[in-house]
């Protein structure tokens, strides 16, 4: 189990540069926690903050990388949790097609940005990406199963999809918020540090 500061800091890597409040939305810690062990990681040169973000210097993400194979020992060796693993890898093609056609569209034989005036175009990307949630729960209740924090993911992710169906569609794909893209490329980073693996491009 991480202490404070090491979940602090997970959770600043996969978030890469984001204030205290972000940090713990993702790790399930109070603001005032993050917020105290982000100071002090300015204060021992591990972090830098810039108007309210922080980054992890390198030396902080090289420290926390070399410690997960501690950290994360049980999950590893957890045929359950490997599982699960390997469903979300299964799926992670499937979302990535969804976003890119939710991002761009064809039009008379040419790709082409989605300008998102057809309703029509976007309502059945957003059928597909509701289709994708149901396959996609089983795995994630899986994950929560074997490291419970992970269930906060699973929370966010029918959120975003929910708030896209009720007709809010920047809760697909929008960078500055937790759509679900944007929740699942987070849960996709924790899963690969978790796992000791590299993210294929």
């Amino acid at each position: 189990m991480m202490d404070d500061r090491t979940l602090a800091f997970h959770g600043l890597a996969i978030k890469r540069h984001a204030d205290a409040a972000a940090v713990a939305a993702l790790t399930g810690q109070s603001i005032d926690t993050v917020t105290q062990e982000l100071a002090a990681a300015v204060a021992t040169g591990r972090a830098i903050e810039a108007r309210g973000g922080y980054t992890l210097t390198p030396l902080a993400r090289v420290a926390l990388q070399a410690n997960y194979a501690l950290h994360f020992a049980a999950p590893r060796a957890d045929d359950a949790f490997i599982q699960a693993y390997h469903g979300f890898e299964r799926i992670n093609p499937d979302l990535k097609q969804i976003i890119t056609d939710w991002q761009t569209m064809e039009v008379r034989g040419e790709r082409r940005t989605n300008d998102h005036s057809d309703a029509a175009y976007d309502d059945k990307v957003i059928d597909r990406l509701s289709t994708l949630h149901e396959r996609a729960e089983p795995v994630l209740t899986g994950l929560s199963r074997g490291i419970p924090r992970l269930k906060i993911y699973a929370d966010k992710l029918e959120a975003a999809l929910d708030k896209a169906e009720g007709g809010d569609p920047a809760w697909v794909s929008d960078i500055h918020r937790d759509s679900y893209h944007t929740v699942w490329f987070e849960l996709h980073e924790e899963l690969l540090r978790i796992m000791g693996r590299e993210r294929e491009e």
